[in-house]
């Protein structure tokens, strides 16, 4: 598996459902977990040979999170907390709102802009100082012509 958590042990636990992005697997159920050579592995109900692990390569697995949970530390965010967020820059002028977050290598915020185009912000402090869940808003400090470089 690849990990875009911080609390594996939390999010991975047997018993635990995960909800995959796949039509012919829609949930599925974690009997055990263990870590071997610093990757997680799972045991899946009903997954019982190499053919049907394969059918599951690349699934994106996630979990339902309780709408009022935060994570342990205050500069980390779901991702359904960030989503629909306004984004504003420095003097509050609003540039668009949070429409999704990418996760790869860096991980981005889809700001979808008023006139229709799609910007791409990358979800670094120095570009997004503030991060403001209960006000509802997003601060981005952003060089020139970041926002013209989109995803539509």
């Amino acid at each position: 598996m690849e990990l875009r958590t911080d609390e594996p042990e939390r999010r991975f636990s047997a018993g635990t459902t995960l909800i995959t992005d796949n039509v012919t697997h829609p949930t599925l159920t974690i009997e055990t977990m263990r870590w071997h050579s610093g990757r997680l592995l799972l045991h899946l109900e009903g997954v019982t040979d190499r053919s049907m692990v394969e059918e599951l390569r690349g699934v994106v697995l996630s979990v339902d999170v309780d709408p009022d949970e935060r994570p342990a530390d205050p500069d980390e965010f779901y991702d359904h907390q960030l989503v629909g967020l306004s984004v504003v820059d420095r003097a509050g002028v609003p540039l668009g709102t949070v429409g999704e977050v990418v996760h790869g290598a860096q991980d981005l915020l889809v700001v979808k802009r008023p006139e229709g185009r799609d910007a791409l912000v990358p979800f670094v402090a120095s570009l997004v100082p503030e991060v403001d869940v209960s006000a509802g808003r997003i601060v981005v400090d952003l060089p020139d012509g970041l926002l013209d470089l989109g995803s539509g």
